[in-house]
C-alpha cells in the first residue's frame, strides 16, 4: 500500500494535491514540522507516496504561496513560518524548567555552551544483561540473539549462515557519510561539548530527534522531554529501576515476545506477566492484573503482526503505563506506516527507539520519550548509570539528521532489505512451497510456522547441523504455542539467503499451504 513514514502519509484515491497541502499545512500548524524543517525532495516524496511528482511540486508551490515554506536552489524546501502553540500551551521548548542534575546545579542549555561539572564519583550503576534478544538488543554473531549462543546444538557444526533476528546489515553502515559528519563536528565542537554534559543528552541531538520523531512517527515532544540513551535496553533498565523505586512489582510483556526484554526487566527486579499475542496483536483483556505493559505495536516481535485499531483503542483506554518499543519502525515494505502510540497519549506512553537496526547496534544510540511524571526520576537514573551518553556520536547523529543524510541512508537500506526479504520469500516458495509465513510486510525478520506438534527447538538444532543458525519461536514464548522458526534476513545477500533456505528445507517438514 502506498505511503511514507514522513508524517505517516497515506494518499487518497483522488484530490491528492489538495490533500497533501492540507496535511503539510496541519503539520506546520501543530508543530510536527517546526520552522527550519526540511521537506523531502519532490521526487523522493512522490516515489514514497506512489503519486506523480507534479502532485508534490504543486503542493509545495501552494505552501510557498501561503508563506509557509521557502524553496532555494541547493537548500531544498524549508518550513518558514513558526507554528502556533498547540491548544493547552506549548510542548517542551526553552520555556520549560531545566532539569536539575542529581548532586549538582541545573544544567544550562547545551546550545548556549553549557557544560556542568564532573559527575559524582562511583555513580555508575550495575551493568544489565549483555545483548538482549529481539527489540531490546542486537543479535549475537554466534548464532543466537542476545547472548544465547550455544542454546541449541552446542558443539555441533560451525555456523556458516547466521539468521538470528535483530542483526542489521552492518555492511550497509554509511561510513562515508559518518566520516563527513564526524569531520564537520570536529571542526566546530566546543570544549564544553567534550565535558560532562546534560544527562538527558546533547541539546542539539535532542532538538534534531524531536523534529525527526514528529515528522516520521507523529510524536509531539520538545527536546527537553527527550532522553538520549544507550539503546532500547537502557530505556528498559531505567524504566524498570524507576518503576521499582515507585513500588511497581510486575509488568506485562507480550507472549511470544522478546526474551531479552523479559530478562532485562527481571534483572532489575520486576516480575514479568506474559500476555498472549494473536493475529491482531496483544490481547488487551489480559492486562487486568497489572498497571504497566511493554509492547511492540508497530511490528510485534517476533510474530510481525501490527496491533489492530480496536486493540490500540483498548490499550489506550486501559489506563496503565505503556512502554512502546519502536524497535524497527524504519523498515516497512508492503503496508502503510503505523503511527506511534505516544502521539495519542503522551501522558501514559513511554516511547523508545534506537539506531541499532538502522545504523549499527555498536553505536549504542537511542531515545526515550517518557510521560512527564516519570521524566525527572529517569534523568536521575540515567545520570547515576553513566553520567550521560558519549558526546561525539551524539553530535554526529545530530549532523546526519540535520542534513538529511540519515533519511537518505534509511531509504537506501529499506530498498536493500526489501530485496533480501523478497529473496527469502522466493526461496521459501521454491524449497518449502507449503510453508506458512508470517510477518513479511515489515522489519528485518519473518516467521516460518511449523505443523502443530513439531519440536521447533529440535528443528533449529537440525538446521544448525547444516550450518545455518535460526531461532525457534518457542525461545520467545512463556506459555506453549504454535511452533515456528524466526529467520533474520538483514545481514546476508540474496544468494546466501537462498542457500540458507535450501538447507533449512532439508531439515523441516512444511506446514499446510497458507501465508499471512
Amino acid at each position: 500500500m502506498p505511503g511514507t513514514d514522513f508524517l505517516g502519509l497515506v494518499p487518497p484515491a483522488r484530490e491528492r494535491t489538495s490533500w497533501l497541502v492540507a496535511q503539510l499545512r496541519a503539520a506546520v500548524a501543530d508543530g510536527r514540522l517546526p520552522a527550519g524543517s526540511r521537506l523531502p525532495p519532490t521526487r523522493t516524496l512522490a516515489g514514497d507516496l506512489g503519486v506523480a511528482r507534479g502532485v508534490v511540486v504543486e503542493a509545495y508551490r501552494r505552501l510557498a504561496d501561503e508563506g509557509l515554506v521557502t524553496a532555494r536552489t541547493g537548500a531544498g524546501t524549508i518550513v518558514a513560518a513558526p507554528p502556533p502553540p498547540p491548544a493547552g500551551g506549548p510542548v517542551g521548548g526553552a520555556g520549560q524548567a531545566r532539569v536539575a542534575r542529581p548532586g549538582g546545579p541545573p544544567h544550562p542549555a547545551d546550545a548556549a555552551g553549557g557544560g556542568g561539572g564532573a559527575g559524582a564519583p562511583g555513580a555508575s550503576g550495575p551493568a544489565g544483561p549483555a545483548g538482549p534478544a529481539g527489540p531490546a538488543g542486537a543479535g549475537s554473531p554466534t548464532g543466537a540473539a542476545g547472548g544465547f549462543g550455544g542454546w541449541v546444538g552446542g558443539g555441533g557444526k560451525t555456523v556458516e549462515i547466521d539468521l538470528a533476528p535483530g542483526v542489521p546489515d552492518l555492511a550497509a553502515f554509511p561510513r562515508a557519510a559518518w566520516l563527513r559528519a564526524e569531520r564537520a563536528v570536529l571542526g566546530s565542537v566546543t570544549t564544553a561539548d567534550l565535558g560532562y554534559g546534560d544527562p538527558r543528552g546533547n541539546f542539539r541531538l535532542r532538538t534534531e530527534l524531536a523534529g525527526w520523531l514528529a515528522r516520521m512517527r507523529g510524536l509531539r515532544a520538545g527536546p527537553d522531554e527527550l532522553i538520549v540513551v544507550a539503546g532500547v535496553a537502557q530505556s528498559l533498565a531505567l524504566l524498570a529501576q524507576t518503576l521499582v523505586a515507585r513500588g511497581t512489582r510486575a509488568v506485562a510483556v507480550e507472549d511470544p515476545g522478546s526474551r531479552g526484554a523479559r530478562e532485562e526487566l527481571q534483572h532489575w527486579g520486576l516480575t514479568t506477566v506474559p500476555v498472549p499475542v494473536d493475529d491482531h496483536g496483544l490481547v488487551v483483556s489480559g492486562l487486568s492484573t497489572v498497571d504497566t505493559a511493554v509492547v511492540t505495536p508497530a511490528h510485534q516481535f517476533p510474530t510481525g503482526v501490527v496491533l489492530a485499531p480496536d486493540r490500540r483503542r483498548a490499550l489506550l483506554d486501559w489506563g496503565g503505563l505503556v512502554i512502546e518499543d519502536d524497535y524497527d519502525a524504519e523498515h516497512r515494505y508492503d503496508r502503510a506506516p503505523v503511527p506511534a502510540l505516544h502521539a495519542a497519549a503522551p501522558d501514559r506512553v513511554a516511547h523508545t527507539g534506537s539506531t541499532s537496526k538502522s545504523l549499527a547496534p555498536g553505536l549504542r544510540l537511542g531515545w526515550l520519550v517518557p510521560p512527564p511524571h516519570l521524566h525527572a526520576d529517569l534523568v536521575a537514573a540515567k545520570h547515576a548509570s553513566d553520567l550521560g551518553s558519549p558526546a561525539l556520536p551524539q553530535l554526529v547523529l545530530a549532523h546526519l539528521l540535520a542534513t538529511g543524510a540519515y533519511d537518505r541512508h534509511l531509504r537506501l537500506v529499506r530498498t536493500r532489505q526489501r530485496r533480501r526479504r523478497d529473496a527469502v520469500l522466493a526461496a521459501l516458495r521454491e524449497h518449502l512451497p507449503a510453508a506458512r509465513v508470517a510477518g513479511v510486510a515489515a522489519g528485518l525478520h519473518l516467521v516460518v510456522l511449523l505443523p502443530d506438534g513439531t519440536d521447533d527447538a529440535a528443528a533449529a538444532a537440525a538446521i544448525r547441523e547444516r550450518g545455518v543458525a535460526v531461532q525457534p519461536l518457542s525461545l520467545h514464548r512463556v506459555a506453549p504455542g504454535p511452533p515456528g522458526l524466526v529467520l533474520g534476513y538483514a545481514a546476508h545477500p540474496p544468494d546466501r539467503l537462498h542457500e540458507a533456505v535450501r538447507r533449512i528445507a532439508t531439515a523441516v517438514d512444511p506446514a499446510p499451504a497458507r501465508s499471512s
